[in-house]
């Protein structure tokens, strides 16, 4: 579970094993923990599943996301080369 990201508490990672699903983060602080697609083209970030999460952690996950967009899919491509080498 590579940390990728520490911002306002939030930490945001990858699980190692989640197969081939599409370019996604997850994010957790203390018991709350969400997970976010990223979707490249439209330039669009949609929960998956959240727990615990209040309307303003939600704003502010999605904000960090879109601040850090490029940073994760740079990320995201990194770490699939990792998992499947060659």
């Amino acid at each position: 579970m590579p940390t990728i990201l520490l911002v306002n508490g939030w930490r945001f990672f990858f699980y190692s094993n989640e197969g081939s699903e599409p370019i996604h983060i997850h994010c957790q602080k203390g018991d709350r923990e969400a997970k976010f697609w990223l979707d490249s083209e439209e330039f669009e970030v949609t929960e998956a599943y959240g727990y615990q999460l209040s309307p303003r952690d939600r704003r502010q996950i999605k904000k960090i996301i879109f601040e850090y967009f490029e940073y994760i899919e740079n990320e995201w491509e990194k770490f699939q080369k990792m998992r499947n080498p060659g």
